[in-house]
């Protein structure tokens, strides 16, 4: 018997903790992607399976709706893996640990998948029960979203005839979400020599931030470790600290505010140099003490070695890059008061044998600003010596002035809970503007139950939550929309 087998809806949970027990990061979609295959070929729908694993699967209208147009439901398969650093979880091979506390389903020392596993649940449950009345469905399930949108990017749904879309890849319920930013993947790659160096070896180890999504807590204030980092070897350096750089890393996810940082230096001035790292780390701790204020330093210093360290001069560079380069947000909207308009990420910081790997998010509401950002990027990286590579990029989602679904979803959500849903434009990236470019006049909303702290190992799925948007969504198909010719 499954962990989740006695919650409501029971077939949205057995779902969603089948989906769990399939391996399903991003680039690694094959198993829960032919998983999909198979349910539809058990339910004897027709559907598609492309070369990226994206799956599409049609189901026709129910008694009555025969003549209501189509809706497209969409949601994506892949998952952010993050686990603590205790967690023996092998993320391509192994499910996750499922556990209920209270209202909230998480996953043992790992994310939660909920973004956006329930969308694919929701699905799955919507195809699996014939007395759910509904217009012909076309269900698409992309890949890669969590990486560019790849998925969203590379698929063709020429074939399909729905223009209305139900994207269930929201957090919060009672909020509709109209439109979204559009963004890219910036990498940057600085070339590094390394030398030979004896010395002292110090291990610095930033941990207990707070991570988060990085178009939804971005705003936030909370700590970026791979910048603190930075900031600390910066004050060695300002300080006349004789020390050189053997280890840098931090980070697993471009669009992931990272939780941990590490760092090994060489050194000959252990001593002070624990002490100054130290200083400047209370004060960086106090910087964030309200927004993320769990962030802690452990330094270990070990016996003399001789160990292979970045050249000095490549150093330099590699320093000015990590403190210099466009982080955070970079702009408020004119247009939309308390929504963040540009911004970016550095998810991921690795030094590797022959150079150092910076990975942004890169994202804003506006194309152009989009592209400012990444330009400065260019100048400052090129200026060292540094390659740019920008690939994943996809267009913002524009609100849509006339929408028969926005207006008949918010007369719904009235009626089922007396209240007005929050309509709102929101940071993070959605794959309905990718989708609209290849769908002339989509008439698009975004959806979901409440999850919070996607992207971390707190993830919580609301199992309250879940009941009533999967309530929802079942009275919003069976209203009738419009009537084709």
């Amino acid at each position: 018997m499954g962990v989740l087998s006695e919650l409501e809806p029971k077939k949205v949970f057995q779902y969603f903790e089948e989906i769990c027990s399939i391996p399903h990061p991003s680039y690694k979609e094959k198993k829960i992607s032919d998983y999909l295959v198979s349910f539809a070929k058990e339910h004897h729908l027709e559907y598609m399976q492309d070369e990226l694993y994206n799956v599409i699967m049609i189901a026709p209208a129910t008694s009555g709706y025969e003549n209501e147009e189509p809706i497209i439901i969409q949601g994506h398969m892949d998952m952010v893996c993050e686990k603590t650093s205790d967690c023996m979880i092998d993320f391509e091979n192994d499910g996750l640990t499922l556990q209920i506390d209270g209202d909230d389903v998480t996953a043992q020392g790992t994310t939660l998948g909920g973004d956006d596993g329930i969308a694919v649940a929701y699905a799955l449950a919507i195809l699996d029960s014939p007395e759910v009345a509904h217009p012909k469905l076309e269900v698409i399930i992309t890949v890669s979203e969590e990486v560019g949108m790849e998925g969203a990017r590379g698929i063709d749904i020429s074939m399909l005839e729905g223009h209305k879309l139900l994207n269930i890849d929201s957090e919060n319920e009672g909020v509709m979400t109209v439109s979204c930013a559009g963004g890219n993947s910036t990498v940057v790659k600085l070339p590094v020599r390394y030398e030979a160096m004896t010395g002292q070896r110090m291990i610095l180890n930033i941990d207990g931030c707070m991570g988060g999504h990085s178009g939804v807590e971005i705003d936030q204030g909370r700590s970026n470790p791979n910048l603190s980092m930075g900031r600390l070897m910066l004050a060695l350096k300002n300080e006349h600290i004789h020390f050189a750089l053997s280890e840098l890393s931090g980070g697993a996810k471009q669009n992931a505010i990272p939780r941990q940082a590490k760092a090994a230096i060489i050194t000959n001035d252990a001593k002070r140099a624990e002490r100054i790292v130290q200083s400047v780390f209370e004060e960086v701790k106090n910087e964030y003490r309200t927004a993320d204020p769990g962030m802690k330093l452990t330094i270990e210093v070990q016996d003399e070695v001789t160990a292979d360290v970045v050249t000095s001069e490549d150093f330099e560079k590699l320093l000015l890059l990590l403190n210099h380069l466009p982080r955070g947000i970079q702009a408020m909207s004119m247009d939309i008061r308390g929504l963040v308009e540009t911004s970016l990420n550095l998810g991921i910081l690795r030094l590797e044998p022959a150079q150092c790997v910076y990975e942004f998010a890169v994202r804003s509401s506006v194309a152009t600003a989009r592209d400012e950002v990444t330009g400065r990027i260019r100048q400052l990286a090129g200026y060292v010596g540094a390659t740019v590579e920008v690939t994943g990029i996809y267009p913002p989602w524009e609100f849509k002035k006339d929408s028969v679904l926005r207006e008949d979803a918010i007369r719904l959500y009235q009626e089922m809970y007396g209240s007005e849903p929050v309509v709102e434009a929101i940071h993070a990236g959605l794959e309905c503007g990718l989708l609209a470019g290849k769908i002339p006049d989509l008439d698009a909303i975004s959806i979901g139950p409440d999850i919070k702290d996607i992207h971390t190992t707190e993830e919580a799925l609301s199992i309250s939550s879940t009941k009533r948007v999967y309530e929802y969504i079942l009275c919003l198909l069976a209203m009738r929309h419009s009537t084709l010719d």
